[in-house]
């Protein structure tokens, strides 16, 4: 054992499950490759300014969970705690709105960080897959990627999880609900730091879990009924479009979010079997972050899915992934000569796109055997000197235990035949 371990609210991927978030980020992003969207890379670290105009002053993502540092040379820097400020920063400082195709559509993975406490379902570095659509205000895209999320976790033998679905209003009819809230909220048994929050951003406090607060929230306004006509029928619109296409959804007028941005299309996917942490993705429309970050007026749409909630929401409905095997044919040579040629042979193999291995270091039979068992390999070839001699090898399917001579030079299209 090292001496040293992963930190505190982290983990290490290792195989075999590190197959398994492989196979889940394969999934996610399958429907946005077929849909348009193109791969974006983002630096794992950007200006601390950044998320605090981008995300909010207000959130708990910037006021306590950030992790930042100050460089050599002064500059204030944080650790991504999301992806989506960063791959609109992304988009702008490379003039991708300005090809003249909008909307801009992207997606990306990678891995974010934040200081939270750790539990189950909640770490300090986690993986996500989020998607975002730049550019372009149309209720087609909000549902495009709703659509898009919830055919993902179809395709991987998900059933068991929800959509909630909500609308934040525009900067033309939230001021007027965040006034009625407010004065609402001001009146209420809540302890300074939410006092605080009502007066930066009310509907944050919404969302706050804590039950002696939701209790006291039973009569607060309901967003719904400051909507102006256009984001009920931006609204509306969304419902519909999602509803035609087959995807069940549930309104929830108290889903804000945790982040400031968001504007008209929230929503959130949630699976019961993960307890308290049950959010396994979700996202909405930053309508304005674009202005927020000192960009041009970009309304846009997004979400991120979280990779590690996925896998532990699969683990919960005990669903079985059909992974592929990682190794189709392993070698067993038997001697120095054998151990040239097998070698070559599955140099030759990979060459012609079959997934091979070697037996190294020179064990013996008995234990080269065991090694080709705990690979998953569906052939082995063995050869030793009375082989090589008469110029072929051993080829045994390890599911049947049937076992064959073939002839050295046909070995490649031996196995590419029962392979398909």
């Amino acid at each position: 054992m090292s001496t040293f371990q992963a930190p505190k609210g982290t983990y290490d991927l290792t195989p075999p499950r590190s197959a398994t978030f492989l196979a889940v980020r394969e999934a996610i992003s399958a429907p946005l490759r077929d849909s348009g969207y193109g791969y974006i890379e983002t630096p794992g670290f950007e200006n601390v300014e950044l998320f605090a105009r981008g995300v909010g002053e207000s959130t708990d993502i910037v006021t306590k969970e950030m992790y930042t540092l100050t460089t050599k040379g002064g500059d204030q820097l944080a650790l991504r705690p999301e992806g989506t400020a960063s791959v609109l920063r992304a988009a702008l400082e490379a003039n991708l709105h300005k090809a003249g195709n909008l909307p801009v559509k992207l997606w990306y993975s990678g891995s974010y960080y934040r200081y939270e406490r750790p539990q189950a379902g909640r770490y300090r570095h986690f993986s996500q897959v989020g998607a975002e659509a730049i550019g372009t205000e149309d209720p087609a895209l909000d549902a495009e990627l709703i659509i898009l999320a919830d055919q993902a976790y179809r395709a991987l033998g998900l059933r068991q999880f929800r959509i909630l679905l909500n609308s934040l209003g525009d900067k033309e009819c939230r001021p007027v609900y965040r006034e009625a809230l407010q004065t609402f909220l001001r009146d209420l048994d809540l302890d300074e730091e939410t006092r605080r929050r009502i007066e930066i951003n009310p509907l944050r406090v919404l969302d706050d879990k804590r039950a002696d607060v939701q209790k006291q929230l039973t009569d607060a306004p309901k967003l719904r009924d400051y909507l102006c006509d256009a984001c009920k029928a931006y609204h509306e619109e969304v419902r519909a479009l999602i509803t035609a296409a087959g995807v069940v959804f549930e309104d929830d007028e108290k889903l804000v979010r945790g982040l400031d941005y968001y504007t008209r299309t929230t929503f959130e996917f949630v699976h019961d079997g993960l307890g308290s942490q049950s959010a396994v993705g979700g996202g909405g429309r930053y309508d304005g972050l674009s202005e927020m970050i000192g960009g041009p007026e970009l309304p846009s749409v997004g979400w991120a899915l979280g990779v590690d909630r996925t896998v532990l929401a699969l683990e919960a409905e005990g669903v079985e992934l059909d992974l592929p095997a990682t190794t189709s044919v392993y070698a067993v040579p038997l001697g120095e000569e054998a151990r040239r040629v097998l070698f070559g042979v599955v140099t030759e193999l990979r060459r012609a796109g079959i997934a091979a291995d070697f037996a190294f270091g020179g064990r013996g039979l008995k234990g080269a055997m065991k090694s080709a068992n705990r690979s998953g390999a569906r052939y082995t070839l063995v050869a030793g000197e009375r082989d090589l001699a008469e110029g072929a090898v051993q080829l045994k399917d390890m599911e049947s235990g049937e076992q064959s001579a073939v002839p050295l030079a046909e070995v490649p299209a031996e196995l590419a035949k029962r392979l398909g």
